[in-house]
C-alpha cells in the first residue's frame, strides 16, 4: 500500500514559486530521515534535499539557495518550497522516507510517494 503521498505539483512560471507536500499515511509509525527526489524527462532520478529528525538538511547544488526543505515531525509530513523555479526544475518529484511501519517497529525501511508532477514553463 502506498504509505506516502504527495501533492502540491503543477504548472507553475519561471520565477515563480511552488511548494510540494508529502503526508505520511496512518502505518507510517516513526520517520528518521525524509527526502526529496526529483526525475526530469529522459533522466535519471536525483537527490533534490534531504533532512533528518533532528533538523539538518542539505541540498543539490542545482537548488541551493532556490529550495527549502522542512518537516512537521507532529503531521508526520515534509514540505519542499520552491522558489525562482527554472524550466530545468521541470520533473516529477518523489517523496523519500527511511521509517519503522506500524507492522515492524523496530526495522527501519525506505518508504516512496508515486510522485508529483511539477512544470516550469512560460
Amino acid at each position: 500500500q502506498v504509505q506516502l503521498v504527495e501533492s502540491g505539483g503543477g504548472l507553475v512560471q519561471p520565477g515563480g514559486s511552488l511548494r510540494l507536500s508529502c503526508a505520511a499515511s496512518r502505518t507510517i509509525f516513526s520517520i528518521d530521515v525524509m527526502g526529496w527526489y526529483r526525475q526530469p524527462p529522459g533522466k535519471e532520478r536525483e537527490l533534490v534535499a534531504r533532512i533528518t529528525s533532528g533538523g539538518n538538511t542539505n541540498y543539490a547544488d542545482s537548488v541551493k539557495g532556490r529550495f527549502t526543505i522542512s518537516r512537521d515531525n507532529a503531521k508526520k509530513m515534509v514540505y519542499l518550497q520552491m522558489n525562482s523555479l527554472e524550466p530545468e526544475d521541470t520533473a516529477v518529484y518523489y517523496c523519500n522516507a527511511r521509517a519503522r511501519t506500524i507492522y515492524d517497529t523496530y526495522r527501519t525501511r525506505e518508504h516512496w510517494g508515486q510522485g508529483t508532477l511539477v512544470t516550469v514553463s512560460s
